[in-house]
């Protein structure tokens, strides 16, 4: 739960760097480099203590022994020092060093921006990181002498809560990202891509990594192929196969072909029989053609089966297909000769009790494995179609050309970009 920031004492960090620290007496021992904050699970990270300089020696003082931040610097609450050189622990974020002039996904705002300065706020019982001043203002005040630049000045702050993401340049990322999951989820893997590719390719790959393996793939399914293949070729190899297993078919066959030979045979092996299964057998078309176009997802029912027992067998399917616009019929229960298809629209609307051979239709567009693939799209665009079954030599459908796929085919590559999804 997030509590209310607004009434409290807050500094910028940019107020106290390089400020003064004194001991007890008010004798000046060092000075402030850094600020240390314990990035986990908390939408606002606590400061556990500050970077102090002594003649280029960096010594960390913990927060137990400061009494007093402002604006004028800190006072320690005695006269003891450990000089020990600092070395940061794992889950530590040094805010000069890691949050100032980097950049962080904004959730709420749902897009990148760049740290200019980061808000403080005394909570009472701990100083925490409130928020991330975004805006122009946050880099002059920077810029100024310390005191000079007035903090009436309007701001554009960023809610802290509503960080999804950091970009650093230290080890210390992968833990602030374990927090980030959630509110990464919080997106629309189409939104969640966009906002990955204005970043740098091992920032992109790190937020791919934090997702959970769906929304990893989903997102993964909304860049181009030489980014997915970049993506999971930096991945762990076991992590990487996990996700390749829930991208669709025909997406996870584009992706392993962009990438080197060996490093695609390794990923392929690792994956489960039943997914490898279904690559596979994509494999063995040419890209050009509807069998390198088709994807292996997709429902059939067998023609003898009433609409309302189709329906109910798609309420109780654990794992549905993204594009489930039409039924396929085949001639009985394990056959994979195509009879028919209905809509969607169609099965609900139809009487319960009435077969799908009485409902479906008969009379289809169709294509062929080595049809070239220009020509399938063109169908499917002159025919207005959600998706066009792929028909081998022995009247089985071998699987379906879905209409975004026919369309990055058609349209020019500056808009495919552009083209959403239409099954996600």
């Amino acid at each position: 739960m997030r509590f209310r920031i607004i009434f409290k004492p807050m500094l910028y960090l940019s107020q106290i760097l390089g400020r003064p620290i004194v001991d007890s007496r008010n004798d000046k021992i060092a000075s402030i480099s850094d600020v240390l904050v314990r990035y986990g699970s908390e939408d606002y990270p606590p400061i556990i203590g500050l970077v102090a300089r002594l003649r280029r020696r960096d010594f960390f003082i913990s927060k137990r022994s400061i009494s007093l931040i402002n604006i004028h610097g800190a006072r320690m609450s005695s006269v003891k020092l450990d000089l020990t050189p600092f070395e940061r622990r794992e889950g530590e974020v040094l805010l000069g060093k890691d949050v100032l002039d980097n950049q962080l996904i904004d959730v709420d705002g749902k897009r990148v921006v760049r740290v200019n300065d980061v808000q403080l706020i005394d909570t009472g019982e701990i100083w925490r990181v409130a928020g991330a001043d975004v805006s122009l203002q946050g880099f002059v005040r920077r810029l100024m002498p310390k005191g000079f630049y007035g903090a009436s000045r309007p701001v554009e702050l960023l809610d802290w809560a509503d960080v999804g993401y950091l970009a650093t340049d230290t080890a210390t990322v992968t833990v602030q990202l374990k927090s980030s999951k959630d509110k990464l989820s919080r997106l629309h893997p189409v939104e969640i891509a966009q906002l990955a590719e204005t970043l740098s390719p091992i920032h992109r790959t790190e937020v791919v990594e934090s997702l959970d393996d769906e929304t990893a793939a989903d997102t993964l399914e909304e860049m181009s192929t030489e980014a997915q293949a970049r993506i999971l070729e930096e991945l762990d190899e076991e992590r990487a196969a996990d996700i390749l297993e829930e991208m669709s078919p025909d997406d996870a066959v584009d992706v392993l072909d962009e990438m080197d030979e060996e490093k695609a045979q390794e990923l392929f092996d690792l994956m489960e029989d039943e997914e490898k299964a279904d690559v596979a057998e994509l494999m063995a078309f040419d890209h050009d053609t509807a069998g390198g176009l088709m994807t292996t997802e997709f429902v059939t029912f067998a023609r003898g089966l009433t609409v309302g027992d189709a329906i109910r067998s798609l309420r109780e399917m654990a794992e549905t297909p993204n594009m489930i616009y039409y039924m396929y019929v085949v001639e009985e229960e394990g056959s994979w000769k195509l009879a028919g298809l209905i809509s969607l629209r169609s099965l609900i609307l139809a009487d319960p009790t009435k077969k799908l051979e009485d409902v479906m239709r008969t009379d289809f567009r169709f294509a062929h494995p080595s049809e070239p693939a220009e020509d399938v799209a063109q169908t499917i665009a002159e025919y207005n179609l959600l998706a066009l079954p792929v028909i081998d030599h022995e009247g089985d459908i071998a699987g379906i050309v879905t209409v975004d796929d026919a369309m990055e085919i058609l349209l020019p590559k500056n808009l495919q970009r552009r083209l959403p999804r239409l099954f996600g």
